[in-house]
């Protein structure tokens, strides 16, 4: 289903002189802030682009999760080992909800896998970075969550009902995850000196990859102007990399860490931090399968599902022998 949505789907943004009167019926509906739902009439593309992104976001959750789990045995203490849990076990519920959200589009969860597995389908690229040390766990959780939020708390304004709810306990949780990473950090800073150089090589490693985050800039997103038509985003790229790198110097700041850009540099007239953009080259590079752990973590998700597959079957013959016993019953 989503495969021949994506075969049909248009490109660019009609003006309102070349939509249809549902086209403009809709978008007026958009504009209004008015919330989408399932059932509601709404143009292929805007249904395409919706799974495309609900798809990668469920994805990204998923993935997300084989960066930390390799360390929840590994964390120095029981109380860092119980915080870490629960923050993997989030994000697989959040993998949950965005596929539900997913499937009111029509597309089945099972599609939305096999477009994964099949690479037609991505996850964010900050997750084909390895995570070396206990230091990198903080990283991610203040960086890497950190971006998250700044990407997703917007979203809890989008245009579609079902993306829209979801967001909303997400964003509560995201906000969890980022502490604790934070925390992590601030421990690490006001160790040792060991700790601290693995603090700031931390954020070294991670810096760039997390600005990639946002997606590429303005000027070559092939989605973003669409979906700011239809609200199905709320900022762009480029804002919202700005807005993350102007939280974040502060932060970095109070930790006593270097934010390794030599560039950057507040702007008082503009009122904003300039920063150095990210190696674009190697973001595209990692979106296409050359990372240094893409092949590491679709070979995770690929034997996850096969593993999983007696699951899934047992789960579905027990279904369809309810249903057979409640046909004869009737």
């Amino acid at each position: 289903m989503y495969a021949q949505l994506v075969k049909t789907a248009g490109t660019g943004v009609k003006t309102r002189e070349e939509m249809s009167d549902e086209e403009r019926n809709f978008q007026d509906r958009v504009d209004r802030d008015e919330k989408i739902e399932p059932k509601d009439w709404m143009p292929d593309d805007y249904r395409a682009t919706l799974i495309r992104q609900i798809g990668q976001h469920a994805h990204s959750e998923i993935v997300g999760q084989l960066p930390e789990g390799n360390w929840i045995t590994r964390a120095p203490t029981l109380e860092r080992k119980a915080i870490l849990l629960a923050k993997v076990q989030d994000e697989a519920g959040h993998g949950l909800y965005l596929y539900c959200a997913a499937e009111t589009l029509g597309v089945s969860r099972d599609e939305l896998t096999e477009e994964l597995l099949s690479g037609r389908m991505k996850y964010s690229s900050i997750f084909n970075y390895p995570t070396l040390n206990w230091a990198d766990i903080g990283a991610v959780g203040w960086l890497v969550d950190g971006a998250a939020i700044m990407n997703q708390v917007p979203l809890q304004r989008t245009s579609y009902g079902p993306y829209s709810r979801a967001m909303i306990r997400i964003c509560k949780e995201e906000s969890f995850h980022q502490r604790q990473g934070y925390d992590i950090m601030m421990k690490m800073a006001e160790g040792s000196e060991a700790q601290r150089r693995m603090a700031q090589d931390a954020l070294n490693r991670f810096w760039y990859p997390s600005l990639m985050m946002f997606g590429p800039s303005d000027k070559d997103s092939v989605h973003s102007a669409q979906s700011l038509a239809w609200k199905i985003k709320i900022d762009t790229n480029d804002e919202l990399r700005q807005r993350f790198v102007d939280q974040t110097v502060p932060q970095a700041k109070y930790l006593g860490l270097t934010i390794p850009d030599e560039n950057l540099k507040w702007n008082e007239e503009r009122g904003a931090h300039d920063f150095s953009e990210p190696d674009w080259a190697e973001f595209f590079n990692v979106i296409k399968g050359k990372g240094p752990c893409n092949v590491e973590r679709m070979e995770a998700r690929v034997n996850a599902w096969e593993d999983g597959a007696w699951v899934r079957d047992g789960l579905l013959a027990h279904g369809r022998k309810k249903s057979a016993a409640r046909t004869a019953a009737e």
